[in-house]
């Protein structure tokens, strides 16, 4: 797909470069534009002079022979990045993590191999630019695994559509789950992903341009509504169990307060030690406080009429 020999840069990429950058706000020279040109003066290399730079890189860490390694083909960074602007991302963004996986791939290459450093470097650049596109896609992770990492570049060429426009009917989603080998559910929640991009909560609601959506968030704090109903009701429960506690015996009403109301409850055995009788029968005692206290706390089902 590329060749060392050749410039790929053409002239259709640099005036998309020059239009972008002056959408973006940027003058007639943008930093696109300088550093466009300041890639396309680096000479190629011959293939003979790349594998005498790369097996020098590899035998002794030469760092000058990576560097010339590097910048002799970001020119082709260039290229692969243009292939990924429709996804809405900076051409500046694309090419600088293409720029890193260039550079993973010079420290990784084996010019004994017989290849050209390009035709591996390839496989690099475009990892580091889907993985790039993909976390900053949406903060909510688009894909954990690899198939659906793929799902997510291959599906708008699947389905013919640009980023941000709505799903393919059922027929098309079934075509394109069969082509890519992946189950339908996967295709149809992968397209929503694609389809609802983040937003900013302070973007403006409505015509009048004074409301945010920040304004239609739910308040964090209590309703005072509530919070004075959920008093009311603890002071009437509060009411109820303490009424309740007075039935009781002076054992019962110990035994309750020690096993079930304290913040760290007794056993049944140390009871028992402590008043000289069987652990059974503090057992006893206390399942018949606890039926007294029930029987009190629990309103009676009105009788049907």
């Amino acid at each position: 797909m590329f060749s060392g020999e050749h410039d790929i840069s053409s002239k259709r990429d640099k005036n998309d470069a020059r239009t972008e950058s002056r959408e973006a706000g940027f003058g007639l020279v943008s930093s696109i534009d300088r550093y466009m040109r300041e890639v396309e003066r680096i000479p190629l290399l011959s293939r003979d002079d790349e594998a005498d730079l790369a097996r020098r890189y590899r035998r002794t860490g030469d760092l000058q022979a990576a560097h010339r390694l590097v910048t002799s083909h970001l020119r082709f960074v260039v290229k692969v990045a243009y292939e990924y602007r429709q996804y809405g991302a900076r051409l500046a963004d694309l090419i600088q993590e293409g720029n890193v996986g260039l550079m993973t791939a010079v420290k990784k290459f084996d010019p004994e191999r017989g290849y050209r450093l390009i035709s591996y470097a390839v496989w690099w650049i475009r990892a580091h630019i889907h993985s790039f596109l993909i976390r900053t896609w949406s903060v909510v992770k688009m894909g954990t695994t690899q198939a659906q990492r793929k799902l997510f570049f291959k599906l708008r060429r699947a389905l013919g559509l640009q980023p941000g426009t709505g799903r393919g009917d059922e027929r098309e989603i079934a075509r394109v789950a069969k082509a890519l080998r992946v189950p339908e559910a996967d295709v149809v929640e992968m397209e929503m992903r694609l389809s609802a991009r983040d937003f900013s909560l302070d973007a403006v609601v409505g015509d009048d341009g004074r409301a945010t959506y920040v304004d239609t968030l739910a308040s964090p704090t209590p309703d005072p509504e509530a919070v004075l109903e959920s008093r009311e009701e603890a002071t009437v429960a509060s009411a109820k169990v303490e009424s309740a506690l007075a039935t009781l015996s002076q054992k019962e009403r110990a035994i309750v307060e020690r096993r079930v109301m304290a913040d760290e409850p007794v056993t049944l055995q140390e009871i028992g030690d402590e008043w000289g009788v069987s652990r059974e029968r503090v057992r006893q005692v206390e399942a018949r406080a606890l039926a007294k206290i029930r029987g009190l706390l629990v309103a009676p089902k009105p009788t049907p009429a």
